[in-house]
């Protein structure tokens, strides 16, 4: 009779050991573990992460941390920590976070327009995806990378094109210029090659138009008539005379890009730079903005007239009034100027 209260008691030790070691294991792999309330939680998790610092990212969502810790080890998740975007679901286990940390990195849109400096580009970039802004302007302005694709440090912001993209946020700097290069071969179709081409234009040439263009008019329907001019200009090998340069030119000279210039005077026009195309005959080395793509179109598939001069119409504000000959712009810009006075506005 002893006995067998012994062997019952052993039995029954036995069950509760194996018991509480069940609950363990369900209470650390099947019980829910997210401690947020809405719905859905991202976590970033970066390349070569450590797991200190995978769990400084993780732990303000989880209930349990150290379990977590115990069911990743169990399933060697820490061995091979993956660096991107993840979602996390409200009531999620810890075996369903680690498999979704394992296989379900989400893509990011990343989504860039009319930057006027790689740096700047660079540092609009570096807000969105994993790369960091230095190791992004180091790779576009690598050496190699714009020698191999008939680029120059001056050129090279006119292979980026300004839009919305899909990328994973761990995306390398590396990886993202090679994907910004295969969207800029992807657009020069053959009907733009052909288009540039007749204006005895590179697609580069193009771009670096289009940005003046850009800069000129923020109305997207006046920009194919803006561009004719300028065009008009280039075939009578007359100087462009763009404003817009002259800005560029006296941003660049005093190395502050976050200058305000609202007229440009006559002394600007003497400013010595090859971006002051009132100096200098032909195009700038390069773009002096990243344009839009309704305005690279409009240098390739412009409105065609014989205009040569336009200056702004102060009885339709943000449009132009164009001419043919310079006495003819001369006084619609004498207009325009006693216009300009009585509104008060001084760069």
């Amino acid at each position: 009779m002893y006995k067998r209260k012994i062997g019952l008691a052993i039995i029954l030790i036995i069950t509760a050991i194996g018991f509480y070691f069940t609950y363990a294991f369900y209470r650390v792999f099947f019980f829910p573990n997210t401690s947020f309330n809405n719905e859905i939680s991202y976590v970033f998790i970066a390349t070569d992460s450590s797991v200190n610092a995978l769990m400084e990212n993780l732990s303000p969502l989880l209930k349990s941390p150290e379990d977590f810790l115990v069911a990743a080890q169990k399933k060697a998740y820490l061995d091979n920590i993956r660096g991107g975007k993840y979602a996390i679901q409200k009531g999620m286990n810890n075996n369903e976070i680690i498999n979704s940390l394992r296989v379900e990195s989400l893509p990011v849109m990343v989504t860039f327009n009319n930057q006027e400096r790689l740096a700047n580009l660079a540092g609009r970039l570096a807000s969105q995806i994993e790369a960091d802004s230095l190791s992004l302007i180091q790779q576009f302005l690598a050496t190699d990378f714009l020698k191999k694709n008939g680029f120059t440090p001056e050129t090279a912001l006119a292979m980026y094109l300004p839009n919305s993209y899909e990328f994973f946020w761990n995306t390398s700097a590396q990886d993202f210029q090679s994907r910004m290069l295969k969207e800029y071969k992807r657009f020069w179709t053959p009907k733009r090659l052909a288009a540039a081409k007749e204006k005895g234009l590179t697609p580069i040439e193009v771009i670096s138009l289009a940005s003046i263009v850009h800069k000129e008019t923020a109305k997207v329907e006046e920009r194919p008539a803006i561009a004719q001019v300028y065009l008009n200009r280039l075939r009578k090998r007359m100087r462009l005379q763009a404003d817009p340069t002259v800005i560029y030119a006296l941003k660049r000279e005093a190395n502050d890009f976050t200058m305000v210039i609202r007229r440009v005077l006559k002394k600007d026009l003497k400013l010595k730079s090859t971006y002051n195309t009132y100096r200098v005959k032909g195009l700038p080395p390069g773009p002096i903005t990243m344009p839009d793509i309704s305005a690279i179109d409009a240098v390739l598939f412009p409105k065609e007239h014989n205009y040569l001069y336009f200056v702004v119409d102060p009885r339709k504000p943000g449009y132009h009034d164009f001419s043919k000959s310079l006495g003819e712009h001369n006084r619609k810009a004498q207009r325009y100027y006693r216009w300009l006075n009585q509104q008060r506005l001084y760069r």
